[in-house]
């Protein structure tokens, strides 16, 4: 019996947990980082702000985990539509078309992950997921450069150059309200100039 009542507890304390992030980031997608509180994130998830402290004991904390979440919800997208391509050109292509199509679908939250300032273990999160699309990035160059799609390159830098590039412009168009689908195509003819991509 003890047994059901530790599950049931722990069921209840991971739903509540969910019902925080999920409400941090219902609010980040609309004020930002800047416009999110904890008390704020209780009253949205319907708890008291002590819940929250219980899960998360600070703001930073808190934030941290809804970079997280909302990050690698980001770069899946992102995997799941590159893989869907075969040749690097072709997924290079989804992963602009993807990454910057989601942004601009929610340009307040994509400011918010790529550029808003934020408390440093918060901005940690931010480098790990930064380092992630450049993983990404960097594995299709390196298989396209095996095949001869690319030139010979160093994968790595070609990767981390590009995710830079492609979150450096998207920020000033973010953050000034001003970003439109027709930044896109630019954005994949620079990157397959920059790594090669035969016209």
């Amino acid at each position: 019996m003890a047994y059901r009542s530790t599950e049931r507890v722990k069921a209840r304390l991971s739903a509540s947990r969910q019902r925080i992030i999920a409400a941090a980031l219902e609010i980040m997608a609309a004020h930002g980082y800047a416009g999110c509180s904890v008390a704020a994130v209780a009253e949205r998830a319907g708890l008291a702000t002590g819940s929250v402290y219980r899960h998360f004991p600070t703001k930073a904390d808190l934030f941290a985990e809804v970079f997280r979440t909302a990050s690698q919800r980001e770069v899946d997208a992102v995997a799941r539509a590159a893989a869907l391509e075969t040749g690097v050109a072709e997924r290079v292509s989804a992963v602009v078309e993807t990454f910057s199509g989601r942004a601009l679908q929610s340009p307040r939250l994509a400011y918010a992950l790529l550029a808003e300032p934020v408390d440093p273990a918060v901005d940690a999160e931010r480098l790990v997921f930064r380092r992630a699309y450049a993983e990404l990035i960097a594995g299709y160059v390196a298989e396209g450069v095996a095949s001869g799609e690319l030139p010979p390159q160093d994968p790595d830098l070609s990767a981390t150059a590009l995710v830079g590039a492609l979150a450096e412009a998207m920020v000033g168009p973010l953050a000034a309200g001003v970003a439109g689908r027709d930044t896109i195509p630019g954005l994949i003819a620079f990157i397959h100039r920059a790594l090669g991509v035969s016209p």
